[in-house]
């Protein structure tokens, strides 16, 4: 299914989400599309990665998505910015069905809003699937799995003071501005056809607050 532009005219959808983002790719440490928003070509020539969302606050249209995960497979063949990207997006199944629908939205950039960049960047969504996916957010290790198809886990990387990680501050990321630069661990994704390991590659963790255009 391919990801559809917002239509001119299209009624503005209110929706806000603050909790916490957190990827691992398959570039080599660290992931050059951070500090070059895009432009500079990923380290391998192509940026195959899981991301996880964990919504701590969140709405859409007035439907409550606080305390939902999201995770989201994405093949992208060159430079981010240059799209093409094919994702599968896996929404928590104890999402209601209001809830789902305006993480689809949100994901695909149908609401517009910070994720409205999607409509250009993605140009198949090759699945949508409710799926059990559990986040894990402990001291500097983060961790996402759905079943069999992504088992992820990486680890911040130790910073000059070991207790603080490494940290990207004031960026123009469009995920947010601070960027924790991690490291994959135990990192596999088995679906779609895609084999990936991430162990030893590129990671990073990022606070997110992200609203639409409505907002």
């Amino acid at each position: 299914m391919a990801a559809q532009p917002k239509q001119e005219g299209a009624p503005a959808h209110e929706w806000a989400i603050k909790g916490e983002l957190f990827l691992n790719c398959s570039c080599e440490v660290f992931c050059p599309c951070v500090v070059s928003l895009g432009a500079h070509p990923p380290t391998e020539g192509h940026c195959h990665a899981w991301m996880a969302i964990a919504i701590d606050e969140g709405d859409y249209d007035g439907h409550d998505l606080s305390g939902l995960n999201v995770g989201i497979l994405a093949d992208i063949p060159g430079r981010m910015g240059e799209g093409n990207w094919k994702v599968a997006l896996y929404v928590d199944d104890s999402a209601s069905d209001a809830a789902h629908d305006g993480i689809c939205q949100i994901f695909s950039g149908a609401a517009g809003g910070t994720t409205g960049l999607f409509t250009m960047l993605v140009s198949e969504i090759i699945g949508v699937e409710r799926e059990p996916v559990e986040i894990v957010r402990d001291g500097k290790t983060r961790a996402i799995r759905i079943g069999r198809k992504i088992q992820g886990e990486i680890e911040m990387i130790d910073g000059a003071n070991p207790d603080e990680p490494v940290t990207i501050t004031n960026s123009q990321y469009w995920m947010g501005p601070d960027i924790i630069a991690a490291k994959g661990k135990k990192s596999r994704v088995r679906d779609y056809g895609r084999v990936w390991d991430f162990g030893g590659k590129s990671a990073e963790i990022c606070p997110i607050n992200w609203s639409g255009p409505g907002k």
